[in-house]
């Protein structure tokens, strides 16, 4: 996996050093930051994942607003929609027909996930900064409740919608390791603040308080997936690093990589268990700052999240690599408030089992200085 991912970026990396082939300066520092993903990119051989491959943000927005060694307050909102509704399997698309057609296979129709993220972040100094995050979750499901009769149609389909407060995490940056206070370590943590549970697939236990389908379809009343809930009952700890430089009196280059492990869960219960796997993003971009009111940049990121583990959990269709090309811009709208937005347009993808695929991503974010 990590050979696929290296694949991938010697490929952009050549692609931005054709683009940019009369600025010998950029060239040399975007190597440094290059190098640094590199040094990066192997945590995800550590990897266990997440609920999915494909139903989290992997854009850095850190890396869309700028790193910084100013002091004092700062809130921001983000914005994240993500519509899956695609099959993929390995990098291939396939049909839901195709799919329905391997015996005992659930059939997804389309997720889509709505996140609201509320941040507040404090920095002590220059080298310090405490982030609160706050995620609200927003997420509709449907599946095919009956596979038994092909073609599917419409009304075989059952419906859900999971929302509500999702798993807050607290992070501490240090910046301190550099003169130029220009590289950083995280540490962090997740706390099971979300609803979390989800229904044995053995026993047909019930456990914690799921929100379950709707009245339509077949499935009525059974609980959605425990991967899908707004919670997954697990607390995390979160490692990451981060690296950003000027390349030249325009261009900023930044890299940042983010390891995530569950260490306790909530869901411990012998045939009532349920552990989320490991995930590790890593992203690098180039800021273009003529102008420091709108700053055009572009983003890639890389996601790679293993199999989740337990009586409650699908084992198979939620491991994979993703990865994104994100171009986006930040606008200064006023005195220490900036905005941004993204589109995230996926290259590459190796997902085991069957699981539902975004044709884009978007990202939305403002955030206020104080």
């Amino acid at each position: 996996m990590f050979y696929i991912i290296l694949a991938i970026i010697n490929s952009l990396r050549n692609k931005v050093m054709n683009a940019v082939h009369n600025a010998s300066s950029i060239r040399r520092s975007f190597r440094i930051v290059l190098a640094t993903a590199l040094v990066l990119l192997p945590l995800t051989a550590m990897n266990d994942a997440l609920a999915c491959a494909t139903c989290g943000c992997s854009l850095s927005s850190d890396g869309a607003l700028g790193y910084s060694s100013t002091t004092g307050w700062a809130i921001s909102l983000d914005y994240n929609f993500i519509n899956q509704n695609e099959y993929r399997s390995g990098s291939s698309t396939i049909s839901p027909s195709q799919v329905a057609a391997v015996n005992g296979q659930e059939v997804e129709n389309q997720t889509i996930n709505r996140y609201f993220t509320l941040g507040l972040s404090y920095s002590s100094s220059a080298d310090w900064n405490f982030k609160l995050l706050v995620p609200y979750i927003d997420r509709s499901h449907s599946t095919y409740s009956n596979t038994e009769t092909l073609p599917l149609t419409s009304d075989q389909i059952s419906y859900a919608t999971a929302s509500g407060l999702g798993d807050i995490k607290f992070i501490t940056s240090y910046q301190g390791l550099l003169p130029t206070h220009n590289l950083g370590v995280q540490v962090g943590v997740k706390l099971p603040t979300g609803t979390y549970g989800g229904q044995n697939t053995v026993t047909g236990a019930i456990v914690g308080n799921p929100v379950n389908f709707g009245p339509t379809g077949n499935a009525a009343g059974a609980p959605l997936d425990t991967s899908l809930q707004a919670g997954n009952g697990s607390t995390d700890i979160i490692l990451g690093a981060y690296y950003y430089q000027p390349v030249s009196q325009n261009f900023d280059a930044f890299v940042n990589g983010q390891y995530q492990r569950s260490v306790k869960q909530q869901l411990d219960q012998v045939n009532q268990d349920y552990r989320p796997g490991d995930t590790t993003t890593v992203s690098f971009g180039l800021r273009y700052e003529a102008n420091p009111k709108i700053v055009p940049q572009l983003q890639v990121n890389v996601t790679h999240k293993g199999a989740d583990s337990g009586a409650l959990a699908d084992p198979i269709d939620v491991e994979g690599v993703t990865a994104y090309l994100s171009p986006g811009v930040t606008v200064a709208v006023a005195n220490n408030t900036r905005v941004y937005g993204f589109v995230q347009l996926p290259i590459y993808s190796y997902l085991s089992g069957y699981q539902l695929f975004p044709h884009y991503t978007a990202s939305v974010g403002i955030n206020h200085a104080f």
